[in-house]
């Protein structure tokens, strides 16, 4: 090998479990409010020593922003998938409804989120140009197929459903807004 050029690794997949199991049990810890948990506590429940945490993040900002980005990077991945294996109407449909319940987690770890040292701002960025592709790909493709009216917005659903949980934050609430996935949906067809 080349000096300079060093070979990576790929991760061992117990080491990505390991990772996987770290993010749900931080997620389901900051979901439930524990959002001054000790990181030793998350390797406790996670099953895995205070060494195994450090090694995958190196602090708690870390921790944070992971458990954030693999939501996102679960949203992105959808889009794809969805993509690929739906029609582009159905496609879009189970797009927005996994929106809905990545805005329910977001706002189950704003507080966490809100306590990252260098604030949120580029985090947000991030993810509004990651929603944007996603979204826009899955209408482009529904538009084409002539299941969606050519004016339709993209961002004007993001925007929809963002709205519904601002105003909507009790109990429940996500299901409201899965039905008017289906409301808006129903609202973007062409008329028949």
């Amino acid at each position: 090998m080349e000096e300079g050029h060093t070979r990576r690794r790929k991760p061992r997949s117990d080491g990505q479990k390991n990772r996987q199991h770290l993010l749900q049990t931080a997620k389901a810890a900051f979901g439930a409010g524990e959002i001054d948990i000790p990181l030793d506590e998350i390797a406790r429940r996670a099953g895995v020593g205070i060494g195994t945490l450090y090694r995958h993040f190196s602090n708690r900002d870390a921790l944070i922003e992971a458990v954030y980005r693999d939501e996102l990077d679960k949203l992105a991945r959808a889009a794809t998938d969805l993509a690929r294996t739906c029609p582009p109407v159905e496609a879009l449909r189970a797009w927005m409804k996994l929106f809905v319940d990545y805005i329910a987690t977001k706002q189950v770890i704003v507080p966490a989120l809100n306590s990252l040292i260098g604030g949120t701002g580029a985090l947000y960025a991030d993810s509004r140009t990651v929603l944007k592709s996603a979204i826009d790909q899955l209408v482009a493709r529904a538009v084409q197929n002539g299941e969606i009216k050519p004016d339709i917005e993209p961002q004007d659903l993001l925007c929809a459903l963002a709205g519904v949980s601002t105003y909507a934050t009790g109990p429940g609430w996500e299901s409201g807004a899965k039905r008017l996935v289906d409301i808006l949906i129903a609202g973007s067809r062409p008329a028949e």
